[in-house]
């Protein structure tokens, strides 16, 4: 009676160090990419008189990606891209571009970051619509598409003094996550050098 009721208490704990073993594989390994590094230096504006404050307000990115995760999009289809990650959430990479993008570059408006508790003349808005990779087939190269809605509010009033919609399309060099990687890198940039310029345009 002993042995027949150790029997199946042995073939229970079996079962269940493989199904540890299972629970313990070790996962898939996941890459760590970054976007949006430093700007190169230019004619900022930094510590200059006379110069027209502007608040920015935390950008708004699209729940698909605003984490960690990179979209590819092929027609009506979604999927992530199996291996690669954000190394911290896209639009937490993306805030830190923009704002060096203006220290680096802006002539006529000083940037007031969101962690600043200063109260500017003017307010920046940008509603991020799109950041993923469009491919028109399984196996083509992708073309990373970054689209972004900026509006410029008059402070305390809160009115709209300037809007525009900027898209960029930046084709990756090959079907590999580092030249897709890359390409949102260069998407991203150009996508700044053109907010910085229409708000030193239209913050007077």
């Amino acid at each position: 009676m002993i042995r027949s009721s150790i029997k199946p208490a042995a073939a229970a704990a079996a079962a269940l160090a493989v199904a540890g073993c299972a629970l313990l594989s070790t996962p898939d390994p996941v890459q760590t990419y970054r976007f949006g590094g430093p700007a190169a230096a230019g004619a900022a504006a930094e510590g200059q008189p006379g110069l027209r404050q502007v608040n920015l307000r935390r950008v708004h990115f699209p729940e698909a990606v605003e984490g960690d995760r990179i979209l590819g999009v092929t027609g009506a289809e979604t999927a992530y891209i199996k291996g690669a990650r954000w190394v911290s959430p896209a639009g937490d990479l993306y805030m830190e571009s923009l704002e060096n993008a203006f220290a680096a570059q802006a002539t006529r408006v000083r940037l007031i970051g969101p962690r600043e508790l200063v109260q500017g003349e003017r307010s920046l808005n940008i509603d991020v619509r799109a950041f993923e990779a469009r491919y028109v087939g399984p196996d083509a190269v992708p073309t990373v598409v970054v689209t972004a809605r900026a509006r410029l509010l008059t402070l305390p009033e809160r009115t709209v003094a300037a809007e525009r919609t900027f898209t960029v399309q930046q084709p990756a060099a090959a079907n590999r996550v580092s030249a897709i990687v890359e390409a949102f890198d260069i998407a991203a940039r150009d996508l700044n050098t053109q907010i910085v310029d229409w708000t030193d345009a239209n913050a007077g």
